[in-house]
């Protein structure tokens, strides 16, 4: 796997759907199809980039998260106003901050190789730890759906320097 981009970014406003899950019985499939019919209900959207989301709590920063730890998965679009939300939509505020971007390649039943080599081996190895923001993935053009196996996939993770 390639070594990933950092990049800064402004703090971003989401709009979508969102849900409580645990790593065990997660699902994104539920989420997506409640949300995907119902996308265009949003005000001005930014792209037509998707975000999935998952907002951890603290202790996924401290290492304390389990196959059944909870957190808050989401579902969502980028907007420039979200003052009126539709019916059965939230607002996620991203705030700004340090990311370390990644490529997933392929469907999603491999995520878990990328995922075992972000906070298995580059992230320990890294000059960086976990920051205790949302992260986030982002579906853009290359996207061609979680089962192709030419699909691609940013993941941003959310770092900061380690301390010495």
């Amino acid at each position: 796997m390639q070594q990933p981009t950092l990049q800064t970014i402004a703090g971003k406003k989401l709009v979508g759907m969102s849900t409580e899950t645990k790593l065990a019985t997660h699902n994104p499939a539920t989420l997506w199809q409640q949300f995907m019919p119902r996308r265009h209900e949003v005000g001005v959207i930014v792209g037509p980039e998707l975000y999935s989301v998952q907002v951890y709590d603290a202790g996924f920063v401290k290492g304390e998260f389990t196959a059944n730890s909870v957190f808050r998965d989401w579902a969502a679009v980028e907007v420039t106003d979200s003052t009126d939300l539709p019916d059965g939509m939230e607002q996620l505020n991203v705030p700004a901050g340090l990311y370390a971007v990644f490529l997933h390649k392929g469907p999603a039943s491999a995520f878990p190789a990328t995922a075992g080599y972000i906070f298995g081996e580059w992230l320990p190895n890294s000059n960086y730890t976990l920051d205790d923001r949302p992260h986030f993935e982002v579906m853009g053009a290359k996207y061609l759906g979680h089962e192709h196996p030419d699909s691609e996939e940013e993941v941003w993770i959310p770092v900061k320097l380690r301390l010495v």
